[in-house]
């Protein structure tokens, strides 16, 4: 199987497959010690790394076009990695059921471009089991290898504030898990070598994936009661902001303010567990009040 020692010697490559506000500053990041290959189904996009622009403005021009990252949009060019990182968005359709066609067109790229001893780690936001159900069959079919055996998969669930220049991915601790405790092993290594926060070793694949649902899930949940509270108080004529701000002298009071829930997880991660639930036969009412 692939080694820590063989990838930070640069012997063996990482790929990062899907270059989104996630997956490019880990592939900058990745970069500065090991030897990574930036695959993007998005043509275009390719073309504009190369060129020093990133649309996300996750990453300075400077340090694009000092970075020695081989972007590329050739999926073939993955069959030289033995460790594969995927980092692809995982919405929400119109009827708020899992899309999860990104995550499994990339496990078919993956799987169908790895050799045996590779490991594939995921970074999506998906419900617990989702990997273990969805990914790895489809890494099987496509690799005609065998988990455990020809294999391993790891799950590192993505933490990364878009727009914020001060929770950087170097400065969130990163959560790691994997099929095996060798690969447990692997990830910790390789994920402590660019994150100085330090790392968190779940467990189990499945608590990986239930603690980063629940993250964004308890987020949604507290904004949602800040801005009943605020429509409340404005009714009774009160200040909300007033009242947060004594609420807040209590050491165990949760500072959250009312607004509005954004970007690509908040608002779109309390459906994946809420499918997950379901499907297990309980309806989750406090999250879909949310």
């Amino acid at each position: 199987m692939v080694t820590y020692e063989s990838l930070i010697s640069r012997e063996q490559k990482i790929a990062i497959i899907g270059l989104g506000y996630v997956g490019l500053p880990l592939a900058v990041s990745f970069s500065n010690y090991f030897n990574v290959v930036g695959y993007d189904i998005d043509e275009k996009r390719i073309k504009q790394l190369k060129a020093g622009i990133d649309k996300t403005l996750e990453v300075s021009k400077k340090s694009l076009l000092g970075t020695k990252i081989n972007f590329t949009n050739n999926p073939k060019e993955l069959s030289m990695c033995r460790l594969i990182i995927i980092a692809v968005p995982t919405p929400i359709d119109k009827y708020r059921i899992p899309d999860l066609e990104p995550l499994k067109s990339s496990s078919v790229i993956a799987g169908g471009n790895m050799v045996k001893g590779s490991c594939v780690v995921f970074e999506s936001t998906v419900y617990p089991g989702a990997t273990q159900e969805v990914c790895i069959p489809i890494l099987e079919q496509e690799s005609d290898l065998k988990i455990g055996k020809d294999f391993t998969v790891g799950y590192s669930p993505e933490r990364i504030n878009p727009g914020d220049k001060i929770h950087t991915l170097e400065k969130i601790l990163k959560i790691v898990s994997g099929s095996d405790t060798t690969t447990l092993n692997l990830l910790s290594d390789l994920y402590g070598t660019i994150v100085k926060a330090g790392i968190h070793r779940a467990s189990s694949i499945k608590v990986a994936e239930a603690a980063k649902i629940i993250e964004n899930t308890q987020r949604d949940l507290n904004i949602a009661l800040m801005n009943e509270l605020a429509l409340i108080f404005d009714k009774m004529g009160i200040d909300t902001l007033e009242v947060l701000e004594a609420a807040e002298t209590k050491w165990n009071f949760l500072p959250f303010k009312p607004g509005l829930v954004g970007g690509h997880c908040i608002g779109v991660d309390p459906y994946y567990l809420t499918f997950k639930a379901e499907s297990m036969g309980y309806h989750p009412e406090m999250i879909l009040a949310g």
